[in-house]
């Protein structure tokens, strides 16, 4: 009996260090990928890089939740990045383009809020349209063949038609804001590449659940 509860408890001590193990060994992943957005990011001046390796880190993340191998996560990141660098630009542009069009029609708005007050809630619409095509854009980007405007459509369908995968994401938002606030040191390491996993994993949610109704919708 003594050795059969030492046995356990030798088993015990083995499965919890492989679990601690496996879990150590994501999070260096996550930390890498990250370390390489900001990397990528930065060698594309900023701007022009920031899409092309969000879009990189989104390959990535997908492939780690659909248990796809990753041998070597700089190649792959590289490539996706290289191949992708003109496409994705093009959004880029089209997104800040979008982006800094609300911001100014807001400011102006507060500024002659006596005479515009009633355009606010237009203008609010627009944003909330606006962030959930972008939370769902790249998800969508790294699954589908589409032509340009069909990917903002379906980034915004998907997102309108899945309010609780579209919380959740906007909530992971919002927690890893406070964790930078409290933590501001885990920023080189824990911050895009997290949230593009609870981005990807809620927007594969939605996915699902939309092929699901297709399908019994058809049946």
């Amino acid at each position: 009996m003594h050795y059969n509860f030492k046995k356990r408890i030798e088993v015990y001590l083995l499965s919890g260090w492989e679990k601690f193990n496996s879990y150590a060994i994501w999070m260096l992943k996550v930390a890498y990928v990250n370390l390489l957005w900001i990397g990528f990011t930065i060698a594309g001046l900023g701007v022009f890089g920031l899409f092309p390796a969000t879009g990189a880190m989104f390959v990535i993340v997908q492939k780690w939740l659909r248990d796809e191998p990753v041998d070597r996560i700089f190649h792959s990141f590289w490539k996706t990045f290289r191949k992708e660098f003109i496409s994705l630009n093009k959004f880029g542009l089209f997104f800040i383009l979008i982006g800094y069009v609300l911001v100014y029609d807001f400011l102006f708005v507060y500024q002659n809020v006596d005479k515009l007050k009633l355009l606010f809630p237009v203008l609010l619409f627009l944003a909330i349209c606006y962030l959930v095509a972008l939370l769902y854009f790249f998800p969508v980007y790294t699954q589908f063949e589409m032509k340009f405007f069909q990917y903002i459509k379906q980034s915004f369908l998907i997102g309108a038609s899945s309010l609780l995968e579209t919380i959740l994401m906007l909530t992971a938002c919002m927690l890893l804001g406070i964790i930078i606030n409290l933590i501001p040191g885990i920023i080189p390491l824990f911050t895009g590449s997290v949230l593009a996993v609870a981005i990807t994993y809620c927007s594969n949610r939605s996915i699902v659940k939309i092929k699901n109704k297709k399908k019994s919708m058809v049946f």
